[in-house]
């Protein structure tokens, strides 16, 4: 079975731009991606684009078209909708696309508008990913949910609000290089303890921003790469996709996420590697006992084990398991309908050395994105490989 290699990738600047349209950020992304890619636009054959709140935030449906149109390109477009992991979704249709040779070229991306309705908006347009009936109405916010599944996590693992403390300044610390990162300020364990309190245990520093931005990436065929002499060594080797019910109290574990569990396992046997194979990470970190749990859900870590991970510098970029080098979605941000294509340019760039971070690197040859949807009721997992 042949891989598809990543041929181009595009990102806009991850931050606050409320005056700034959803075509207009993903314009940038997609147009970046086709220059860096080297691929005519007329060799693209479809567009796979990810976005969760374009109804709320913009009052636009049926983004997909516009965004084509936005970039020059008339081929079939087609909107994937999982919430957070939105292009991740996108991504792993077209691993499968590319694969099954209907499609040699596809522009892969995702971008999210979320700060032209303030917090208050925003927040209200993301508790859609939850379960309206039973939990939007109670009351649940995300960070109520994920303040949930720490305390559980705490209660049958162990570890502390300081452990995760050290997992935001270890993430901060990695946005500082990243250019298009929205927060590149450094943070003491300190200024995450004292910082306010959220949703108990989790505080200010312990969730990630409100975010504008787009990404883009054009995956091709192995045999169009060879074929046109492109320069693409990095291929997406492995791809899964798990789920898992909505609602929290629906399921069995708060401190265990499932979906993520069967969409790496799935991802693995795909591309033929297992954990131990694995030397970097860009792992879905929308509050910091997500990335604990993606870590275990990655096979990375035992359950129980990846919440001293930062403390113990291990999860740092000189660590064992270097982890969302680019500042994950803490520092990084979290467009949400952008992520999951970030995260696979991110490890894309690690892997070829076109990250600020790859002088820290040993050599890296296999990487993971994890891109997860509300509180894991979607996850996908991609694997990446150095293939030259």
């Amino acid at each position: 079975m042949t891989a598809p290699r990543v041929a181009g990738v595009g990102l806009t600047r991850f931050g606050k731009f409320p005056e700034r349209t959803g075509r207009d950020l993903f314009a940038e992304a997609g147009l970046a991606a086709l220059d860096d890619a080297g691929v005519p636009p007329d060799d693209i054959e479809a567009l796979f684009y990810g976005n969760f709140m374009g109804e709320l935030a913009e009052h636009q449906g049926h983004q997909a078209p516009l965004m084509a149109e936005a970039i020059g390109l008339d081929v079939p477009a087609t909107r994937y909708e999982a919430a957070c992991a939105s292009s991740g979704a996108a991504v792993r249709e077209a691993v499968v696309r590319l694969r099954s040779g209907e499609a040699d070229a596809i522009l892969v991306g995702g971008s999210e508008r979320m700060t032209n309705i303030g917090t208050a908006g925003a927040t209200d347009a993301l508790s859609i990913a939850a379960d309206d009936l039973y939990e939007i109405r109670a009351g649940m916010t995300f960070p109520g949910a994920y303040a949930l599944m720490a305390r559980s996590y705490f209660r049958e693992y162990g570890g502390s609000r300081a452990d995760l403390a050290h997992v935001a300044v270890k993430n901060h610390e990695h946005a500082l290089p990243n250019e298009t990162a929205q927060i590149r300020t450094e943070i003491t364990v300190d200024d995450a303890l004292e910082s306010p309190m959220v949703a108990d245990p989790l505080g200010l520093y312990d969730a990630c921003p409100i975010t504008d931005g787009a990404s883009a990436v054009v995956l091709v065929s192995e045999e169009y790469a060879e074929r046109e002499g492109l320069d693409a060594p990095v291929a997406i080797s492995g791809t899964g996709q798990g789920g898992d019910r909505m609602a929290l109290h629906d399921r069995e574990y708060y401190a265990r996420t499932p979906a993520a569990d069967d969409a790496a396992a799935e991802a693995y046997e795909d591309a033929g590697v297992g954990p131990a194979d694995v030397d970097v990470a860009e792992v879905h970190d929308c509050f910091t006992i997500a990335e604990v749990l993606a870590l275990e859900s990655l096979g990375l870590y035992e359950p129980g084990e990846a919440v001293t991970a930062a403390r113990d510098g291990e999860t740092h970029a000189t660590g064992e398991m270097p982890t969302n080098l680019s500042g994950g979605l803490k520092a990084k941000g979290h467009p949400v309908g952008a992520t999951g294509v970030a995260q696979v340019i991110s490890i894309a760039k690690l892997l070829c050395g076109r990250s600020a971070w790859s002088d820290d690197l040993d050599d890296p040859q296999v990487g993971v994105a994890h891109n997860a949807g509300g509180t894991v009721a979607s996850a996908t997992v991609h694997v990446l490989e150095v293939t030259e």
